[in-house]
């Protein structure tokens, strides 16, 4: 991953250009911000620090869960091959595909639906970014990383998760190494609070 590259469009994103309304004014705020229907637009500071850890390439095809704001989704559409993109609540997709048609990205798909079962259809997928907490590990999304593959997910609790870096070998072995303490709303569906 080019670490220049993803530094400089980061800091040329108007975060303020994701948010609607009266919170557009604390866009500048390291720290997240709701952006209706029970979510949140994540602290920029956190967005930067799990896609280095998702470390996209040119040629990645990325899985993201999750698609919110859209805020995140342009960072890895930019540092990507192409990004599928999973929102569970319609008018959170409509108004994010409208965002980032606006920024002239042409290289993400959207689907509504449940983000736990992933995207099968276009499995599998060299990297995942969850932005939302599971209770567990899903096994859809584990199963729909490819060989050699990276995913980011906060698993764990509704007040505190642990930031989960999986990572799968070229022979399809699974390493999980627990990266930071984070607090995310849930991943709704099958792998949400219990």
């Amino acid at each position: 991953m080019d670490e220049k590259e993803l530094l400089e469009f980061f800091h040329s994103l108007d975060r303020s250009f994701f948010i609607d309304g009266v919170m557009k004014k604390y866009a500048e705020l390291d720290e997240p911000l709701p952006i209706g229907f029970g979510q949140t637009i994540s602290q920029p500071s956190l967005v930067l620090e799990m896609t280095r850890l998702l470390a996209p390439e040119k040629s990645s095809r990325v899985l993201e869960i999750g698609t919110g704001s859209g805020f995140q989704t342009a960072i890895l559409a930019k540092m990507s091959k192409e990004v599928f993109t999973v929102e569970r609540i319609e008018a959170l997709m409509k108004k994010a595909q409208k965002r980032l048609e606006a920024l002239n990205f042409s290289n993400i798909r959207y689907k509504t639906g449940d983000g736990s079962m992933g995207w099968k259809e276009y499995a599998p997928y060299d990297r995942i970014m969850v932005t939302a907490a599971a209770g567990v590990l899903p096994d859809e999304l584990v199963n729909q990383l490819a060989n050699g593959g990276r995913m980011v997910i906060p698993v764990g609790p509704p007040d505190l998760q642990e930031l989960k870096l999986i990572s799968k070998t070229e022979d399809g072995r699974i390493y999980t190494e627990t990266v930071g303490l984070v607090r995310f709303v849930e991943l709704k569906g099958q792998y949400g609070w219990r």
